[in-house]
């Protein structure tokens, strides 16, 4: 442990009124995050530690493609990275809703601490299979994210007087993810050379797939939306019955792609059977007129969620030493072999069985 990172966190629970405090280091996940369970006298809270400078640097408004691809990964695909403003105001504006957004308590943005309100350990993650009825579980959340589809949200959010943009999830964002594919799953994973001209050829089949994204309005896309992140709250009324752990990288985009992140999860298998009811079921919630276009646009964020995926986890086993998520890889390719099947994405399917067919027995593990 980094003792003036220690000092630090002390003393900001210190100016917060929770010295003293029992604390207790939560397991850490695929980010820089820290996050510590505190407890002050039976009374629960949440501590996140987000150093600053821990990422690359995020995406300046108005910086041109070129600018953000200099700058890095973090820039292109719009990440958040440490700044606690983005998580902070974000969950300030989905409670003021009426989402279950974890409240702040207290904050030091320039430090990188906030101090949250505790939603507990029902994570849906844990009561499946077994404790919950998975239908009823998806549905609520089903529900609660056509709520946040239709709710309005401001173009910033603020904490301490600082703003945090939510951006357009546009198509050099989704871009970038998407090459995670090649530079890490294919080249790394698989050992595949892929050359200048099926690069390119792979970038112009994304281009003409993202004009599919066009078929209904834009609304908050919290981009980790799926059981790991997602609390039960039964005490709670209608959509405040799911809690919301990560979403601080949300930007503005097309509501099919949350919705691919809980019924498509990379860590656990949703029933198959609930697939379509569930997406029925958004589609009549959130009110979107054209099923059939947010059918396709379905297929396609879920081919980039899931290459992206592929990337990252290929990433965070070699990069990072994390080699645990390389157990999920026959999951995450399944889900995209599965999405190359719709209509839309016949070129995206012909691509990949010519220059990465080993996703196709990545996926049969």
């Amino acid at each position: 442990m980094n003792s003036d990172r220690a000092t630090a966190r002390a003393a900001f629970l210190d100016r917060a009124g929770w010295a003293g405090a029992e604390i207790a280091p939560l397991p850490g996940d695929a980010s820089t995050r820290q996050y510590f369970r505190l407890s002050r006298q039976g009374e629960p809270a949440m501590l996140m530690d987000a150093p600053a400078r821990a990422e690359a640097p995020t995406c300046p408004q108005g910086a041109t493609p070129e600018q953000r691809a200099a700058l890095g990964y973090n820039a292109q695909a719009r990440l958040a990275g440490s700044n606690p403003t983005a998580f902070a105001g974000l969950a300030s504006a989905l409670v003021e809703r009426g989402f279950s957004a974890p409240r702040i308590l207290a904050s030091d943005p320039d430090q990188g601490f906030l101090l949250l309100e505790d939603l507990g350990d029902a994570l849906y993650a844990r009561l499946l299979p077994g404790q919950m009825h998975e239908g009823r579980l998806y549905s609520e959340a089903v529900d609660a994210l056509a709520a946040i589809y239709r709710a309005s949200f401001s173009d910033r959010v603020t904490l301490d007087g600082q703003e945090w943009p939510l951006l357009p999830y546009d198509a050099v964002a989704l871009a970038a993810e998407a090459d995670l594919f090649l530079d890490w799953f294919a080249a790394q994973h698989a050992g595949l050379t892929i050359s200048e001209s099926a690069r390119a050829d792979w970038g112009q089949i994304w281009e003409q797939a993202f004009r599919r994204l066009d078929s209904c309005a834009p609304g908050l896309v919290l981009r980790d939306f799926h059981a790991e992140n997602l609390i039960h709250l039964p005490e709670r009324e209608g959509h405040a019955r799911v809690g919301l752990l990560d979403f601080q990288d949300a930007l503005i985009g097309h509501p099919a792609y949350d919705l691919v992140s809980l019924i498509e999860d990379a860590r656990r298998s949703v029933d198959h059977n609930l697939a379509i009811p569930l997406k029925a079921r958004f589609v009549e919630k959130a009110g979107i007129e054209d099923a059939a276009g947010f059918d396709a646009a379905y297929a396609v964020l879920g081919a980039q969620r899931n290459a992206k995926i592929l990337g990252i986890f290929v990433r965070l086993a070699k990069r990072d030493g994390k080699q645990r998520y390389l157990d999920l890889l026959p999951r995450v390719a399944r889900h995209y072999v599965s999405n190359l099947q719709h209509p839309a994405l016949m070129p995206l399917l012909m691509w990949t069985k010519t220059h990465a067919p080993s996703v196709f027995a990545e996926a049969h593990k």
